[in-house]
């Protein structure tokens, strides 16, 4: 423990612990995942609680506390929660996913242990195994700034978090026996706000109330399955001040289109007639909307919201102008590549080009997604277990992925998908979406520089239309139908890292990658020893850990 021969102060709070020293301070949690009944879209269905809850409680941190949370997996089946967003430095073994991780066993519990080192912003976590994200099992993640670092704001009024996501009303365990029989999930059955679903004049409680004349801060994730939702407030102006970790320059928007995966933080100041508003979240991209709203209300009035709520943008050219309009803030101070905000990436030399087109095919009767031709499966032992303890060969490859894929591909080649990336190279991943459809896409482990999305097919022409001043830091990025996304990032973080599509349809049936990023030195100044606590699996169960590394 750091600090351990300092005077602590311990405190407690219900299921939260936290234990205050000289060095960055330790929060413990105690989370039971269980199943539970909830009506979301007013019919009673099986879901996933986390203490009670559907979704699950808000995490709340600040950056570099230690936190520590101890998950009872009291499903029937094996469970992982992974921290979208966070990027874990030099500690892969915490990313919960199963290409890092053995799966918590039924019955049993598992202690995780990450700091969100130089980092701030709105995330979310969720369960990485199976479909059970689609059953509950999410909640919302922040990351507030230490008191001595400035914010670009005034303080607000609240901090709150907003939930936005489609849904289905069959259980996980049927939508995943949909999947596994080759069959498709089809549209949303509906959209929730926080996990309910609301009707336009219906008996609607607030999902919150505000103070007139005070300004308030909302962090809102799309914790979705595979639609793009377009959240806006009734008569009111959201001034976009952070995203994915990054603070922004500030503009107002009337409505903004959030992305599966991805996280807005806002600014909304209560400066209308006091009475209730309706917030609104509806499908984008999809053949019939699906939609649902929510109460704002004033605090001290009980008028009734107007049925007249605003329409969304049509098309998907509105969004990538959006899109074009988010700017990085490089004068805020706030965690960064640079705290001094000169880090100047595109002066940068870019020593690799890896383009990742989305690929679908049908193997063996079944429709399969994937990257370049190639299908990702999971493996009985995790890819980064195997790595570490020099297994590697017996349960993957490297490198099946090619960096280019082939000018027309015919067919899915199904197995491990790991790229092995040269520890802190610069490297330029452009994403292609040769479908109608609309793509969204994550990588584990790091922020990248969005600096460009364009219609059409990637060349290296594209590149003198890239943003190499102040592209956002951050760590989704959409991919609009029949059109290219391209990201720069230095891979500086040693482990084992998750490139994935955030259609969860798409990544269960293959759409992902994993980066394998490792430090030739092998030391703790490059990355962290396996934690004692790990569960070992597959063909590394049983076995002594290897040698640990040394300074």
């Amino acid at each position: 423990m750091q600090g351990g021969r300092l005077l602590t102060v311990l405190v407690c709070l219900a299921s939260t612990v936290a234990l205050v020293s000289a060095g960055d301070p330790y929060f413990y949690y105690t989370w039971n995942v269980t199943y539970g009944t909830a009506a979301p879209l007013g019919i009673p269905q099986q879901v996933i609680l986390i203490n009670g809850q559907f979704p699950g409680p808000n995490l709340n941190s600040t950056s570099n506390n230690n936190v520590v949370i101890n998950v009872f997996n009291n499903l029937d089946e094996p469970f992982l929660l992974t921290w979208s967003g966070l990027q874990h430095r030099k500690n892969s073994w915490q990313d919960g996913v199963t290409g890092t991780s053995c799966p918590i066993p039924a019955g049993t519990n598992f202690t995780y242990h990450f700091q969100p080192k130089d980092q701030i912003g709105s995330y979310f976590y969720y369960p990485s195994t199976a479909l059970h994200r689609f059953a509950g099992g999410f909640g919302g993640l922040r990351v507030n700034s230490r008191l001595l670092i400035p914010v670009p704001y005034a303080d607000p009024e609240d901090d709150r978090t907003i939930l936005i996501n489609d849904w289905y009303a069959k259980s996980h365990t049927a939508l995943k026996n949909f999947l596994d029989s080759g069959r498709t999930l089809g549209s949303p059955d509906g959209v929730l706000i926080n996990g309910k679903s609301g009707k336009l004049g219906g008996n609607n409680a607030p999902l919150f109330t505000m103070k007139p004349g005070k300004t308030y801060k909302y962090r809102i994730c799309n914790v979705g399955f595979k639609s793009t939702l377009n959240f806006r407030i009734q008569g009111h102006k959201m001034k976009l001040v952070e995203m994915e970790g990054s603070h922004v320059l500030q503009n107002d928007y009337d409505s903004l289109d959030v992305h599966v995966g991805q996280c807005f933080a806002v600014l909304v100041t209560a400066d209308q007639v006091a009475k209730n508003y309706y917030m609104v979240a509806s499908t984008r991209f999809l053949k019939k909307e699906v939609s649902t709203v929510g109460v704002m209300s004033y605090e001290g009035s009980n008028v009734q919201a107007s049925s007249d709520i605003p329409k969304a943008p049509v098309g998907w050219a509105w969004s990538l102008n959006q899109f074009r309009s988010f700017r990085w803030n490089l004068t805020a101070s706030a965690a960064r590549p640079n705290p001094q905000g000169s880090y100047h990436y595109g002066k940068i030399n870019i020593t690799r080009t890896i383009k990742l087109a989305n690929t679908k095919n049908v193997v063996n009767g079944k429709v399969r997604f994937g990257f370049n031709g190639v299908s990702h499966v999971d493996t009985e032992t995790p890819l980064k277990l195997a790595e570490y303890f020099r297994m590697s060969e017996k349960v993957f490859k490297y490198n099946v992925i090619k960096d280019e894929p082939a000018a027309k591909i015919t067919t899915l080649t199904v197995e491990p998908n790991v790229l092995n990336i040269t520890f802190r190279t610069f490297v330029e991943v452009v994403f292609e979406n040769h479908e109608k459809s609309m793509q969204s896409f994550h990588l584990d482990g790091y922020s990248f520089f969005a600096v460009a999305s364009e219609p059409g097919r990637w060349t290296p022409e594209k590149r003198n239309n890239y943003n190499l001043l102040d592209a956002v830091s951050r760590h989704t990025v959409q991919v609009y139908p029949k059109s290219w996304s391209a990201i720069l990032l230095t891979f500086d973080n040693a482990g084992m890292w998750n490139i994935r599509s955030e259609n969860w349809e798409r990544r269960y049936l293959g759409q992902q990658l994993y980066v394998s990023v490792l430090s030739p030195e092998k030391s703790l100044r490059d990355e962290y020893n396996i934690p004692l606590n790990t569960n070992l699996c597959g063909i590394v169960k049983g076995l002594p850990l290897p040698t640990p590394y040394t300074i």
